[in-house]
């Protein structure tokens, strides 16, 4: 890169040593130089021997190897060249002088700073001995004139200071030129490194992306989604990307879809993409960026999950059910078997009955809770005050707290919380949860009922201090017919589950068993206002 550069840099001094000779032709001609000066043949032939000298250094500057040396020779002839210029027209009156400063110039832009000083201290040596020559008559005045000893050192002291002064500015710049050339060339290769990365990075994807303007013409098009798509990026690059993905629009919106193209005659696929903006740094879009997979077998193969874990679900749904009415079922068979015994006494013959109605009951219940669990109704959304009927509920279950010995209900919440939800199923819902946690404290404890609203969800928590859940269990607490108790269904928490997702909230629990236990409600803003 380095002798690239210095050969571009010897052809610019070529170039430049061409038209300046040109110009001084030209200039030779127009303006009639044997009017000036005293010797326009010897101009003339200077002028000539530059331009043979120029034609010999065009045809060497592709065979010379050692560029610095024929950089040297060239200034250094330029330099005496310029002497004889500057001689021939006056010496100390010619106003070709300023042509050693360009040369000075050269030689620090083309070899740097230390070829500018050692160019500007030969033409201060060449130049001052001239003037000396001339001064002491040794040389005679081009011009003819005579000048004073005073006028001879200023004009060497001008000239020397303009040499160096020009061989430090020429070798300044062309230090901090090399310096950014060097940094770009630095910049470049990084750009370009980086550039083949992230195309071997697009490419290697196993998903397909694509990009596009504002417009919507594709611009990078990888080959996993010409895979996906069956069109390759030669025929779609600066086309719609609608060709090869149907489903998408112009203008494209933000967010993840899902959509269908053809996979042959009457098949197609599922297509599953995420679109996002390009911004650039002052935050306006300047394309869209889309990944996208093919979902057709992951679909199938959700569908054949989906309908395993429902035949598994119905399984082990049937076999609590048959086992929760066996039980009932077994206790009255015993009891009536031995109502059929004439001999029974009386007083046992009414506490079998009892056992018959209490299992009768039982049953009833276990059916009713598995009606309300699997029976879909539809929501009757109105709007109502939760904090009404929470307190609703908590007078209820302050009469079973009394009953069951030291348990103490408190609520925080005040005001009113306005929701649109179905009145009757949230207050099962709320009965279903403090009923638990009252059943959960059997020593005794505290149940806190808190509610908490935002502009985006309303927060309903239950908090005990009874036995809590073990980490095993937590993860089956809302599964049907799942209990730790000796009584119950285990529908309770599995139909508070089903309604609060009737009503696409969410319901978790988080326990510390012998601590607390808290069971969180969150339903989204756009079904209930503040």
């Amino acid at each position: 890169m380095a002798a690239y550069a210095m050969k571009s840099r010897i052809r610019a001094l070529i170039f430049f040593r061409a038209l300046v000779v040109s110009l001084l032709l030209g200039s030779a001609f127009l303006f009639r130089i044997e009017d000036f000066y005293s010797y326009p043949r010897a101009i003339s032939s200077l002028i000539a021997s530059l331009y043979v000298l120029t034609i010999i250094y065009s045809l060497m500057a592709a065979r010379v190897r050692n560029d610095a040396l024929f950089a040297y020779t060239q200034l250094v002839l330029d330099v005496l060249a310029e002497m004889v210029l500057i001689y021939i027209t006056g010496g100390i009156g010619s106003f070709f002088s300023f042509m050693l400063i360009l040369t000075v110039l050269s030689s620090s832009i083309v070899l740097g700073k230390r070829a500018g000083y050692l160019i500007a201290s030969l033409s201060t040596l060449l130049y001052g001995a001239m003037l000396a020559l001339q001064l002491n008559q040794l040389l005679p005045f081009g011009s003819g004139a005579q000048v004073s000893e005073k006028v001879f050192f200023y004009n060497i002291f001008v000239h020397i200071l303009s040499f160096y002064v020009t061989a430090y500015l020429g070798g300044y710049l062309s230090h901090r030129l090399a310096k950014t050339e060097q940094r770009l060339e630095e910049q470049d290769t990084q750009l370009k490194d980086l550039e083949l990365f992230n195309m071997k990075v697009i490419e290697s994807l196993p998903s397909g992306l694509f990009t596009t303007d504002t417009s919507g013409r594709v611009q990078i098009f990888n080959r996993a989604a010409e895979k996906i798509s069956g069109i390759g990026s030669v025929d779609l690059i600066g086309s719609g990307i609608e060709a090869a993905l149907p489903f998408l629009a112009f203008p494209l919106s933000e967010g993840r879809r899902e959509g269908v193209i053809p996979d042959g005659p009457g098949n197609k696929k599922i297509i599953g993409i995420t679109i996002s903006a390009i911004k650039d740094t002052g935050g306006n879009v300047t394309g869209y960026i889309g990944v996208f997979q093919d979902l057709t077998q992951l679909k199938k193969l959700e569908a054949e999950i989906q309908q395993k874990e429902k035949w598994a679900t119905i399984g082990e749904l049937s076999s609590n059910i048959a086992h929760e009415i066996r039980n009932p079922i077994a206790s009255m068979k015993g009891s009536i078997e031995m109502l059929r015994d004439a001999k029974i006494p009386e007083k046992h013959r009414e506490k079998l009955m009892d056992i018959v109605l209490h299992e009768m009951d039982r049953l009833d219940n276990i059916i009713t809770d598995f009606l309300t669990y699997s029976k879909l109704k539809q929501i009757k959304r109105q709007r109502v005050d939760l904090h009404l009927i929470l307190d609703e509920t908590l007078a209820l279950l302050r009469n079973i707290g009394q009953d069951r010995g030291d348990i103490v209900i408190e609520k925080d919440f005040r005001g009113q919380l306005l929701v649109n939800v179905d009145q009757q199923k949230i207050r099962q819902v709320f009965w279903n949860l403090g009923l638990n946690a009252v059943e959960a404290m059997e020593d005794g404890g505290t149940l806190t009922v808190r509610t908490r609203g935002d502009a985006d969800t309303v927060t309903i928590t239950f908090e005990d201090t009874g036995s809590g859940i073990l980490p095993a269990d937590i993860d089956r607490i809302f599964f049907p017919f799942f209990t730790t108790k000796d009584a119950g269904t285990g529908l309770g928490l599995s139909i508070a589950y089903r309604i609060i997702e009737e009503h696409q909230g969410t319901i978790t629990v988080s326990s510390v068993p012998g601590i607390i236990t808290t069971v969180t409600i969150i339903l989204q803003r756009p079904y209930g206002e503040l």
